[in-house]
């Protein structure tokens, strides 16, 4: 006998319940990049914090100095009372101002001339690619890579009245000593050498960098028209190192208006103020004396950075003209 089959029963039974549908996946929501803006702040963030807390709140307390009646007890305390525009004033009339002044400006304009002319010269010398130039121009950074102590005490001894050896030089040729540091005549002089010495390296190196930007296809075409060297080097090298010739003595303007160090070693900005400048005179005023006078020599040292700020802007001023023309 044979047992009949019939198909399952496929209707759903009460009470019990299907199987739940597959669950639609969606895809996942991408992340939005962050903004060019957020970004752009992060990295600003670092340089933003360390020129507000190294350069624009130094500069700050210099100014609110220099606008406050100072004495060592409100230094310590905090509690000077304002005095306006009295510091400067007493700058102005104050007799030390005009020969701080002068020497300043001279000391500067001659100090930028010939370390200028000289690392122009020396640029270009060593731009002949000879043999042994990379040597030499190595041995012409050592002025540079020392410490200005070092430089300072090394022309003390070298300008030394009794035992430099400058003088003993001069005696073997007939010439008599001359008192470098210690005649009014002499100090200044003396310490414009000095600086000249140091800051030669500097516009040797800039210099010979921008050098090397020169086409040599330019001095070709210039040798075969006829050019001599002086000709090719006032039409071709001086007009196309003059974007880094603007930088250069922008730089040494600036580093040259603020020395300190080589003066007050070789000098202390004597005899009788013959080679004091603004940046010895306000340490004069600020830590030289024993009743020290804060006001005046921060007004002294916001001079300084006028000028120097005067200089950068008239500078700015230059090269936008140039890129415009």
């Amino acid at each position: 006998m044979k047992q009949s089959t019939h198909p399952p029963d496929r209707r759903p039974v009460p009470g019990r319940a299907g199987p739940a549908p597959a669950p639609v996946r969606t895809p996942p929501r991408r992340r939005r990049p962050a903004s060019p803006q957020w970004a752009a702040w992060a990295f600003l963030a670092p340089v933003t914090l360390y020129l507000g807390l190294f350069y624009a709140y130094p500069l700050y307390r210099n100014l609110d100095l220099s606008l406050r009646h100072y004495t060592v007890r409100s230094f310590v305390q905090g509690d000077a009372p304002f005095a306006g525009l009295a510091n400067y004033r007493a700058v102005l009339d104050d007799p030390t101002f005009a020969p701080a002044l002068t020497h300043t400006v001279v000391f500067t304009a001659v100090c930028l001339f010939f370390q200028y002319a000289i690392g122009l010269a020396l640029a270009v010398f060593f731009n002949q690619h000879f043999r042994l130039s990379a040597t030499l121009r190595a041995l012409f950074l050592v002025p540079w890579l020392l410490p200005l102590i070092v430089s300072a005490s090394t022309w003390s001894w070298m300008l030394n009245s009794d035992s430099g050896i400058v003088n003993a030089a001069l005696n073997a040729v007939g010439v008599d000593s001359v008192n470098w540091l210690t005649s009014p005549s002499w100090s200044l002089a003396s310490v414009i050498i000095a600086n000249i010495w140091i800051g030669i390296p500097f516009n040797l190196v800039v210099l010979h960098s921008g050098l090397q930007s020169v086409p040599a296809s330019l001095y070709e075409a210039a040798a075969l028209d006829g050019a001599n060297a002086w000709r090719r080097f006032w039409h071709i090298t001086f007009p196309l190192l003059r974007p880094v010739s603007a930088v250069t003595l922008l730089l040494g303007l600036v580093y040259t208006l603020k020395v300190f160090d080589i003066i007050w070693i070789m000098t202390k900005g004597g005899p009788a103020d013959s080679s004091t400048t603004f940046a010895t005179w306000s340490y004069q005023l600020g830590f030289g004396n024993l009743l020290p006078a804060f006001g005046p020599g921060a007004a002294v040292g916001n001079l300084l950075v006028a000028a120097a700020l005067v200089f950068g802007l008239a500078y700015l001023r230059v090269q936008r003209k140039q890129a415009l023309s």
